[in-house]
């Protein structure tokens, strides 16, 4: 297991590593532009190779991309919808350029459900087909607020099913939004039980990160609140996810809240004592 968070490139890519030590991160996930606009710049060839030098040098693997957030491959809108597949070739360009075999991206929201899961794919076919690399496109869970889609493990594999280039598609678990979702995370039992419902539906061979992040909303709000690791919803959940053997092989980032890099250090303590821990106190 590698432990790590969401790391900032304000001031460039050759800024991310120090503040991923800061954080004592072993793996990293980042925006490669702006996540709330469309406009970007061209990345900069001399600040990316820096990244990737003390990438190398420093130990930290892997990393992951996430995609911005304006992008909806499951909207009705034209527009959008070709907007938001440029969005996706562009940030598998970037992707690979920095030298990340991971892109994350938010399944986007539709009223008509069966229709949005299929315009997902449709988008994603032409994405991967344009842009044949090694990088591996990750889905994530999402909270299920309003029309958004990707909150059930079924939709998550429809739309994979209807994905030609298989190999290239996996998944990441928010642990906050599956909660929030319906899928229960409080106990052992309800650990194992969600995890093998992925497992039937998915396959945890799909499995690539979790998102580890405790939820200040109910189970089942439907409600995207992430909150600090054992102090939410979740709670003493937290123990059972971080010990469960079935994820034991894979990395874990915090999409913890911040202020300052105190909290970071808090919550990375906190998941850093829990692994320590052999049994739950009483």
């Amino acid at each position: 297991m590698r432990l790590g968070f969401h790391v900032s490139i304000a001031g460039g890519f050759k800024k991310v590593v120090p503040r991923a030590q800061e954080r004592q991160s072993e793996t990293i996930q980042l925006f490669s532009r702006n996540p709330r606009g469309w406009k970007y710049r061209s990345l900069d060839i001399e600040d990316i190779s820096i990244f990737k030098k003390q990438i190398r040098e420093k130990g930290i693997w892997p990393v992951f991309v996430h995609m911005p957030y304006l992008a909806n491959l499951a909207s009705t809108s034209d527009e959008l919808w070709h907007r938001s597949l440029d969005s996706l070739i562009e940030d598998l360009k970037r992707s690979a350029i920095i030298g990340a075999h991971f892109l994350i991206m938010h399944v986007g929201s539709a009223s008509d459900k069966t229709n949005g899961l299929q315009k997902i794919s449709e988008g994603i076919n032409q994405a991967l087909s344009r842009i044949q690399n090694n990088v591996h496109l990750l889905l994530e869970n999402t909270a299920g607020s309003g029309a958004e889609l990707g909150h059930t493990f079924k939709q998550l594999r429809d739309i994979i099913d209807h994905v030609e280039d298989k190999e290239r598609m996996g998944v990441v678990l928010d642990t906050a939004h599956a909660f929030q979702a319906g899928y229960d995370l409080r106990t052992e039992t309800a650990v194992l039980e969600s995890l093998a419902e992925f497992d039937r539906t998915i396959g945890l061979e799909r499995l690539h990160l979790v998102h580890l992040n405790d939820s200040k909303t109910a189970y089942g709000s439907h409600s995207d609140r992430h909150w600090h690791i054992g102090q939410g919803q979740i709670g003493q959940g937290m123990f059972h996810i971080l010990h469960c053997t079935q994820l034991q092989h894979l990395p874990f980032i915090m999409e913890t809240p911040r202020t300052n890099l105190k909290e970071d250090l808090i919550n990375m303590m906190k998941v850093r004592q829990l692994l320590a821990q052999t049994s739950l106190s009483p």
